[in-house]
């Protein structure tokens, strides 16, 4: 398909030049994006999204789901937090974000409890939960790790009711 020529029906004139209005459209979208999620590296937000809808488009077809909520819930720590993922399959940690390390638990959709099991021997400052709920809906909540429940052996179970009452949280807008 030929690229359409900017002109009076599909653009306006500015210093000199013909600006598109898909050209503003899609500088106002990024600005847009970079207002919702500061942090973000503001090329990673499609993949999210599409990620996400692939996953639930796949729901919906199949009735089953595919394997990537881990990885969802990475790539919204990034977009939302300004978390710098580690390579994968890296010991300790998923994360950091300044200073600390961060390690990332999802939710999943088809959980039937809204919690996340943590190993208390890896290497991590804080600890952020993302929930993706029955209607592909996201949201998260970041907590320091000294804030956690104590426990008794090295590993704890966590509810979202308790994380969020401890930790500070962020929805998809």
């Amino acid at each position: 398909m030929a690229e359409e020529v900017p002109g009076s029906d599909n653009a306006i004139w500015d210093d000199g030049e013909w600006v598109s209005w898909s050209s503003i459209n899609s500088h106002l979208e990024r600005l847009e994006l970079q207002t919702r999620y500061p942090d973000a590296d503001v090329e990673l937000i499609p993949v999210f999204e599409d990620l996400l809808s692939v996953a639930q488009q796949y729901h919906l077809l199949t009735g089953k789901h595919l394997q990537v909520y881990g990885d969802i819930g990475e790539l919204y720590g990034a977009i939302a937090y300004g978390i710098e993922l580690h390579r994968n399959y890296a010991k300790g940690s998923d994360g950091r974000l300044g200073n600390d390390f961060v390690e990332i638990k999802t939710i999943t959709p088809f959980k039937k409890k809204d919690s996340v099991t943590v190993k208390l021997d890896r290497h991590f400052s804080k600890l952020l939960v993302v929930k993706i709920d029955a209607d592909f809906e996201v949201s998260a909540l970041l907590v320091d790790r000294n804030s956690l429940p104590k426990a008794s052996g090295s590993v704890i179970n966590i509810d979202w009711d308790t994380l969020s009452q401890l930790g500070s949280p962020h929805n998809r807008a």
